[in-house]
């Protein structure tokens, strides 16, 4: 008798905690879901301007609806041109020239003042910094893990670059093309032999890598699905060429043996939310 209530008891305490692991992976699914707005993410940074949550009219574009200062407003939502579709809601600052003074990254960084090339992440912000002796070069919006897939955090180094990489488990949606991964920089290898990289994505305005650190590269996007067709925003290269000094002539893995040092910091907006 006792032993059957006790192996009883055993399925039972299985069973619940197998049915809490499926609801939270559940809910943090259909949280994830929800974040197709970039008015629904919230960033540390969103409270140095005033702005207001604005839906995109039909047959608008960025360019249509913010000329010269469409860029500005794209990377201030974490957005590429292909996910700032019609109906969608965006945050429009009040004064488009504030966006001029827009930085979520600190001018210097005292942990890199030794060092010549530094990469700051952070994924609260979700922008990249690049630094030179401590000092902001230039900056990305980015695109970090979804929350089910999480990009690491701490301090790393690259390790590794190519051109031309692509994933091994993922496809370009709608098609079995694997998805493109250009311009890519790797940061991290885990104990299980995964590999995460900078590299070249879609930037949907939230979260959505599965782990790698996204940045624009609206030439693949051009490549892959027809547009825009005048690529203008090419974050990914230009962090690239950056650390290798140019463009490599061939597609080889490149090996970093003294590859700029990385951090990654904070968390990503959402993540731990229901």
């Amino acid at each position: 008798m006792s032993t059957m209530y006790s192996s009883f008891r055993h399925l039972l305490i299985a069973v619940t905690v197998m049915m809490v692991t499926v609801f939270s992976v559940s809910a943090r699914a259909d949280s994830l879901k929800k974040h197709r707005s970039p008015c629904e993410i919230h960033y540390p940074s969103d409270a140095t301007l005033e702005w207001d949550c604005r839906i995109i009219p039909r047959g608008r574009s960025l360019e249509a609806l913010f000329g010269e200062d469409w860029v500005d407003v794209a990377r201030f939502n974490r957005i590429d041109r292909r996910h700032a579709r019609p109906r969608l809601s965006i945050k429009v600052p009040r004064r488009l020239e504030d966006l001029a003074s827009f930085n979520p990254l600190p001018l210097f960084y005292q942990a890199a003042e030794e060092d010549e090339q530094f990469i700051l992440i952070d994924l609260a912000e979700q922008f990249l910094g690049a630094y030179e002796f401590g000092a902001l070069r230039f900056k990305s919006p980015i695109a970090s893990g979804n929350g089910l897939n999480e990009t690491p955090t701490g301090e790393f180094r690259l390790t590794a670059a190519r051109l031309q990489h692509q994933s091994s488990l993922y496809t370009i949606e709608g098609t079995d093309r694997p998805y493109p991964m250009n311009y890519a920089l790797r940061f991290h290898v885990n104990r299980t032999g995964v590999s995460y990289w900078i590299h070249g994505r879609d930037l949907p305005g939230y979260p959505a890598s599965h782990g790698c650190i996204g940045l624009y590269d609206e030439s693949m996007q051009q490549e892959q699905y027809g547009g825009p067709k005048d690529p203008e925003l090419f974050d990914a290269k230009k962090l690239f060429e950056w650390v290798l000094g140019s463009e490599p002539d061939d597609n080889r893995v490149i090996p970093l043996p003294y590859g700029p040092r990385v951090h990654i910091i904070g968390q990503a907006p959402g993540h731990g939310q229901p």
